[in-house]
């Protein structure tokens, strides 16, 4: 009985499939670590340290205090950060998140916002799953819900982000082995930044997986944008978009599979990609493909360069499903409400 229950639960989204039907996933919570596809599957983040329980709400940065969740991101050794009860963190600075951590949610709804938000910076192996993250306040620097800045190794998955200074994730200056899933974007212009600027040219080697997402209401562009690298789009769903959803410039390689494009019914944006800082004699030039994609509303994609296989090698991560199980597959996208004793 219980091999048909998984069955029945399953939606055809193999990171999900891999954990959710389980009813004792909070026993066995390291076993998402398991679970990642694309260029950041081997991502660890704490899956051999300890747990840690968040069990303090307030921040201090000048000495934070146990129990606190800064006090754990910044410990040296490997940590599962899980968290005692909901609760809303208003971060007073940016929350430098050190390397082999897991920020865990599930079973609580946790949410980082009012503030500055978190930064994974010149580091590796980091899991950010089920943080409701939203209403960042830029300090200094940016004011991005996350900002991946010269890291490796990182996995962002079911969090729910919105109205952020900046961008809601961005990875940049170098970073690669970088996976963005199953989350629930809404309520922002400028989304995903995938690549540092033009003329960075370290981001030539960026490898980015978007895969499961969900990119809803009110947002207006970058979904992502993309310079340099090679960027696997596979999966999700667009259901909004009031400039356009996928973008880049300085010759980035963008294989787009098995998407779901809604268009708005504004006769101007019909269009999903955009190229900025070249004419059209150069990037036709760009490798982007769309391949198995559903155009709905009058949605298009304007494919340029090679469209042989061999081209797009290296923006090529896991296997597309079809874009007809878009609507199952991202259904659960965003920070999940997970009860003990139950499929989450």
């Amino acid at each position: 009985m219980r091999d048909s229950g998984f069955r029945s639960c399953k939606t055809g989204n193999p990171i999900d499939d891999c954990w959710r039907c389980d009813p004792l996933w909070y026993k066995k919570r390291k076993h998402l670590a398991n679970c990642a596809i694309g260029f950041g599957k081997q991502a660890t983040g704490g899956k051999y340290g300890r747990f840690y329980v968040v069990t303090d709400s307030t921040d201090n940065p000048a000495n934070p205090k146990p129990g606190t969740l800064r006090y754990a991101t910044i410990q040296k050794r490997p940590l599962w950060i899980a968290f005692s009860r909901d609760m809303v963190i208003t971060l007073r600075a940016e929350l430098m998140v050190s390397s082999f951590k897991t920020i865990d949610g599930r079973g609580s709804s946790v949410h980082i916002s009012g503030g500055p938000c978190i930064t994974i910076q010149f580091v590796s192996h980091v899991i950010i799953h089920g943080l409701h993250i939203h209403d960042a306040l830029g300090e200094v620097l940016d004011g991005d819900g996350i900002s991946v800045f010269g890291s490796t190794h990182v996995w962002i998955d079911h969090c729910s982000l919105s109205n952020c200074a900046d961008g809601l994730i961005d990875v940049t200056y170098g970073s690669t082995a970088i996976t963005v899933s199953n989350n629930y974007m809404t309520h922002h212009d400028e989304v995903m930044l995938l690549g540092h600027s033009d003329g960075f040219v370290r981001d030539k080697g960026m490898q980015v997986t978007v895969a499961f997402n969900h990119f809803g209401e009110g947002l207006i562009q970058r979904m992502p944008r993309c310079r340099h690298g090679y960027f696997h789009v596979v999966n999700n769903d667009y259901t909004h978009w009031l400039k356009y959803a996928i973008g880049g410039s300085a010759a980035p390689t963008i294989n787009s599979q098995g998407n779901r494009f809604l268009a708005s019914n504004n006769i101007f944006t019909k269009e999903v990609t955009r190229r900025a800082g070249a004419p059209e004699s150069e990037w036709k030039k760009w490798n982007w493909r769309s391949q198995g994609d559903m155009f709905l509303n009058g949605a298009f994609f304007r494919i340029s360069g090679s469209r042989a296989a061999s081209s797009y090698v290296k923006a090529t991560s896991m296997a597309a499903k079809s874009s007809r199980m878009v609507a199952s597959m991202t259904a659960g996208a965003g920070a999940l409400v997970c009860r003990r004793g139950l499929a989450c």
